[in-house]
């Protein structure tokens, strides 16, 4: 009996501890899974870089498409007739005002000079015996050898004398600019085309004559552009009026072409058009580039913007920072509930390798400018503020790659 109550007891706190350990054991199971149910909702701030909206005075500018135009264009004709001799220059190169391009037979002209020459000294032989005849008649008059009717003979045969040198003196000089026009120089300095005429060839003179070749200057040039209206009367009511003529130059314009690393080239405002053109809106406006090098060419293609004469406040973000929805442009602001709420913005144009925001943001807000990939709208997130402008920081933070935007 003693026996049976002693076994009984035994088993009955081996229930009784099994039981405990069996509740111990579940609750620290409800414990760790708990624990694990946590750890996501941690895991999911998204680490982010985020940087402040700013507001700086800028210049506003509007972005069009133009050509280069040559500011002078010479077609290359023989002003006197004769064989092609020769060719001095290589088609396409760049040549200098005064360069010798082509050679005319000069046989013909130099003969001719030659003429014209003893044609003068033959003038200015009866030049001088004029004038003795007529100064022995002078003396002779005195001592009334001579009537005054010879004198005036004398005095009137020197006149011709005298006017027939100057005749011979202009043929002379004719001849001269002749056998000058049989070299051919560059009236320009530019760019030389493609010869017309090659050597052996008989060209015409005068304006009738062959096409030899052309030439374009190349340095300044004039990049030409149809601006709309309202850029146009914008940038010219943002002008001084104090500045008189050359307040055009006051208005920045800048040129990029598509062989360029991205560095704008500048120039000047030359010629705003008188009117507006009634079919399109748009007015002709021309500016001006330097072009040492001779790189840009007539007739090129060239992306432009014309700017305002004075600054204005602006809100400016990273283009990271922009996102693309259908349609829409939008950012992500932080908030201070650390969340990702989704914005939509109005873009306008770009500057300094920031974007102008017309519409959407405030100063001072906290946008996503790395990190789009990762986050939704609501999305909570870890934000490490960076510089807006600073590309470096946000590769480090967000990783270097193509942003693929989540949808709203």
């Amino acid at each position: 009996m003693i026996q049976g109550t002693i076994r009984h007891g035994l088993l009955g706190g081996s229930l009784a501890a099994t039981i405990s350990l069996a509740a111990v054991l579940l609750v620290m199971n409800g414990s760790d899974k708990a624990q694990s149910d946590t750890a996501p909702a941690a895991a999911q701030a998204t680490p982010v870089s985020v940087a402040l909206v700013e507001q700086r005075e800028l210049t506003s500018w509007a972005e069009f498409s133009g050509r280069l135009e040559a500011i002078e264009r010479v077609d290359v004709r023989s002003r006197v007739a004769g064989v092609v001799e020769a060719v001095h220059f290589k088609q396409g190169n760049l040549v200098k005002q005064g360069d010798l391009l082509i050679s005319i037979d000069q046989a013909p002209y130099l003969a001719e000079f030659e003429r014209a020459q003893a044609q003068v000294l033959a003038a200015e032989a009866r030049v001088a015996l004029a004038a003795n005849e007529h100064e022995r008649g002078q003396k002779l008059m005195t001592t009334q050898n001579v009537s005054q009717r010879d004198l005036d003979a004398r005095l009137n045969a020197l006149r011709e004398a005298q006017a027939n040198h100057r005749a011979a003196q202009a043929a002379l000089q004719t001849a001269r600019l002749n056998l000058d026009y049989t070299q051919i120089r560059a009236p320009i300095s530019g760019r030389i085309g493609r010869l017309e005429v090659t050597v052996g060839n008989l060209v015409a003179a005068g304006a009738g004559a062959s096409l030899m070749t052309t030439l374009v200057s190349v340095d300044p040039i004039y990049a030409s552009f149809n601006a709309d209206e309202n850029t146009v009367l914008k940038a010219l009511g943002s002008l001084p009026v104090s500045d008189g003529p050359r307040a055009l130059e006051r208005i920045p314009v800048q040129m990029g072409t598509a062989t360029q690393d991205g560095t704008p080239i500048t120039g000047r405002l030359q010629f705003v058009d008188n009117s507006v053109d009634v079919g399109s809106g748009t007015v002709r406006v021309r500016a001006i580039f330097d072009n040492p090098d001779g790189t840009l060419m007539p007739g090129q293609f060239v992306r432009l913007r014309m700017g305002q004469a004075r600054t204005e406040p602006a809100l400016v973000i990273n283009e990271r920072a922009i996102g693309t929805d259908q349609n829409k442009k939008f950012v992500f602001v932080v908030g201070e509930d650390l969340k990702a709420s989704w914005r939509e913005v109005t873009l306008g144009s770009a500057n300094e390798g920031l974007r102008i925001v017309t519409a959407g943001l405030k100063p001072g807000e906290r946008i996503v400018v790395n990190g789009l990939q990762r986050i939704r709208p609501g999305a909570a997130v870890a934000p490490e503020q960076v510089p807006m402008a600073e590309k470096s920081e946000l590769r480090r933070v967000a990783g270097v790659g193509p942003t693929e935007i989540a949808q709203r």
